[in-house]
């Protein structure tokens, strides 16, 4: 199919139209694979400041059959936006291109896409890293991250029963009637967050906390705990000695010891960059063993990476040009030669 049309612009619609859940765990399995086993360089990260928020780029480069695709994301969170402007969090764009010729092939909006292969990180890590009989959950975090979080969770383990935890009562109310409702079993609030996490299997966090709400002495032995919302180095919801008495594992090492959960532990000399146990892509590979034993806490630090970025808009760019999704500009003026083979 040739990309001689110009650039494909996707909106969040568009994406949610060509993408289903099991699309976006399928691209993160095959990334961290991939990354595991050396075939993706390092994912490339700045973090910019703007008013009482932040921008996140990341970028990355993946090979697909042949083809060499890049991705670099723009993401402006700002987690005053829903209050103050009636706006997500959340917002961006990822610029997808043609690694090889340097051409861009698609804009597309990042909301959908940064949900969802969030979602599907977690899913990938729990079914390496959670008790195979895990059947209680505790979601930290009502938004939308919350609800594919927990999506997620019930795709690869018996989930039957879940606890939902926010600082904003009526998200939670909201929260537990749609995922009840959608999944077809309990979803109860709790306003005690340390009874709910008492009686868990898995525990995920998901929110712009800056302080650390998740403590060691709260917590039971052989949890899987997913630390999703620490995506800057200024948020954190996992308590650094919970960390440090963990095995850790993160999406990428040296992002984590930035930016996540573990760098506040790192900081305060809890835990050394070497003591980490691994990262998703070596457990995924069979590099490095995931959980050993049901007595084992063990926290998947999950900042969330370009690699994830790049292999889900590459799904989403083949299946749109496939489907005739999306509309077209020539963003550049030129005439582009060539063909670019999608499936």
């Amino acid at each position: 199919m040739s990309d001689e049309k110009g650039v494909l612009i996707l909106t969040r619609a568009e994406v949610a139209e060509v993408m289903q859940f099991s699309d976006y765990l399928e691209a993160v399995e095959l990334a961290f694979r991939l990354y595991g086993a050396g075939q993706i360089p390092g994912a490339g990260i700045l973090d910019v400041p703007g008013k009482e928020g932040m921008f996140h780029i990341k970028a990355a480069a993946m090979p697909v059959e042949g083809s060499i695709y890049v991705a670099v994301k723009v993401n402006g969170n700002f987690p005053g936006n829903r209050e103050r402007f009636g706006l997500p969090t959340i917002q961006g764009a990822i610029l997808l291109c043609d690694g090889i010729r340097g051409y861009p092939l698609a804009l597309l909006d990042s909301t959908e896409i940064t949900i969802g292969r969030t979602g599907a990180a977690t899913a990938l890590a729990a079914k390496y890293l959670a008790r195979k009989n895990s059947h209680t959950a505790t979601i930290c975090g009502c938004g939308n991250q919350g609800r594919i979080q927990l999506i997620a969770l019930k795709s690869v383990l018996p989930i039957d029963r879940v606890f939902a935890w926010d600082q904003y009562p009526n998200a939670v109310a909201g929260f537990c009637q749609e995922m009840s409702d959608k999944l077809e079993i309990p979803v109860s609030p709790v306003r005690e967050l340390k009874d709910a996490l008492q009686a868990s299997d898995v525990i995920v966090t998901c929110t712009t906390s800056k302080q650390a709400f998740i403590r060691k002495p709260d917590v039971p032995a052989g949890v899987f705990i997913a630390a999703v919302g620490a995506d800057s180095h200024e948020k954190q919801e996992i308590d650094p000695y919970l960390m440090a008495a963990s095995k850790v594992v993160a999406d990428i090492r040296e992002q984590c010891v930035r930016m996540g959960d573990l760098h506040h532990a790192i900081r305060q000399g809890l835990i050394r960059p070497e003591e980490i146990h691994g990262e998703l892509g070596e457990i995924v590979c069979g590099q490095k063993k995931g959980r050993e034993s049901d007595e084992e806490t063990i926290v998947f630090d999950s900042t969330g990476t370009a690699i994830q970025d790049v292999a889900a808009a590459v799904i989403a760019y083949r299946r749109a040009m496939n489907n005739g999704a999306g509309s077209f500009t020539n963003l550049l003026g030129t005439q582009v030669g060539g063909s670019h083979v999608t499936k």
